[in-house]
């Protein structure tokens, strides 16, 4: 068996270079995240802001605990949680099947692009209240108001990427007397999946959006309805506490869809 040749001290010294770019960028984002609490922390305690009003890490992380021990928390997290992930994987399905008969259709691409500009351009907080009102308030409105904020934005780039698809490949595939049916499952399909996951990793956070506007109008349960909540009661350590944690669940799903990517990418390349 031929061994690969070793790597140069150029190369080594190109992937040293790398690696400690990749810690410099990781350190000052820790960096910057933490100073921001620490000064946050200071002024409160020093009176520099109003504590009442801008609350402090500390208040925050108390009134943590204490929701957390009497179930609170737990409960409307996962809640939340729980139809976020519901909503992103009907997005996911929809837009994909959705993007899938436009291709094969062309005609009825052509005829539904103007209404998917106008819905994809709609202020979603104002079709939230819609919904609710014509559906009820209950989880597959909340759902429903999710998805509505993704899917058509979804539709619309995932149709246009699998139009961008290598004609060259198209043409090679219809020559061999393929139907349409194999361009799909043998070009379109395996060819568009950085672009899909590309697509989830922004729908997961509009999904999260949707759901919080929806539970913010007509839910008894969930992290919007606690930011609601806690704003006509004037609790705002519970209000910060709340946002903050949507950012953690932000942050967790887009991570995990990242890596999903990375790995793709890494095995197929």
């Amino acid at each position: 068996m031929k061994r690969p040749p070793d790597t140069s001290p150029e190369q080594k010294k190109y992937l040293k270079k790398l690696r400690q770019n990749a810690l410099f960028i990781q350190f000052f984002r820790f960096f910057l995240f933490f100073a921001f609490l620490f000064l946050w922390e200071i002024c409160a305690r020093t009176g520099v802001i109003d504590s009442f009003i801008f609350s402090s890490p500390s208040q925050i992380g108390e009134k943590m605990g204490e929701l957390i021990q009497d179930g609170t928390l737990p409960k409307h997290v996962s809640v939340t949680l729980t139809e976020t992930l519901i909503s992103f994987v009907l997005v996911t399905l929809l837009g994909v099947l959705c993007a899938v008969l436009l291709w094969a259709f062309p005609r009825l691409s052509a005829i539904l692009e103007p209404y998917l500009v106008v819905l994809n351009s709609l202020p979603k907080s104002a079709l939230a209240p819609l919904l609710i009102v014509w559906l009820g308030s209950n989880m597959k409105t909340i759902i429903l108001a999710g998805i509505s904020v993704a899917v058509f934005g979804a539709i619309m780039n995932l149709y246009t990427g699998f139009c961008e698809t290598d004609p060259d490949k198209l043409k090679l595939i219809k020559t061999l007397g393929g139907t349409k049916k194999d361009a799909l499952f043998k070009v379109i399909l395996p060819g568009s999946v950085p672009l899909i996951l590309s697509v989830m990793k922004v729908n997961i956070g509009l999904a999260l959006i949707g759901i919080v506007i929806g539970e913010m109008i007509g839910s008894k349960s969930g992290l919007g309805y606690l930011i609601i909540y806690s704003s006509q009661v004037f609790q705002l350590t519970i209000m910060l506490m709340s946002i903050f944690i949507l950012c953690m669940i932000a942050v967790l799903l887009y991570g995990i869809i990242a890596l999903l990517e990375r790995y793709y990418l890494k095995k197929h390349r």
